[in-house]
């Protein structure tokens, strides 16, 4: 597959599922679109619909909504419909600080903060 030669860093460092899920919906959208930057936002949306980015990497989404319902979105990876529980766990996961006296709407906005900052971190080898 050649959308697996070009696996982005983030996607490279998730599961195996979640590879297969963007090389196999990049490949499609190469196919239909050409190579560039279309081929690579189809792919994303494809990854999104089972899948969040914590961090710096793809993490399977614990679904709690019916099959085809659409989440409401703060963005940058963060389903705002969890739970605050879940969100408290992502905001514990990523090192939040002042995570346990944070409102549900400011858990959304510390966790999708603590992620963008960490896709702007450099890895070490």
């Amino acid at each position: 597959m050649p959308g697996r030669k070009n696996l982005p860093d983030t996607v490279r460092r998730s599961s195996r599922k979640a590879q297969d899920t963007w090389a196999c919906a990049h490949d499609s959208a190469v196919d239909t679109y050409g190579e560039g930057e279309r081929a690579d936002r189809v792919a994303y949306t494809a990854l999104r619909r089972g899948f969040e980015q914590v961090g710096d990497r793809w993490k399977p989404k614990e679904s709690r909504r019916a099959p085809g319902a659409r989440a409401p979105r703060a963005g940058g990876g963060v389903d705002a419909d969890a739970g605050k529980q879940e969100l408290y766990a992502r905001a514990r996961e990523l090192g939040v600080q002042g995570r346990s006296t944070m409102t549900k709407p400011q858990l959304v906005e510390a966790v999708k903060k603590e992620s963008r900052s960490r896709m702007r971190r450099p890895r070490a080898s």
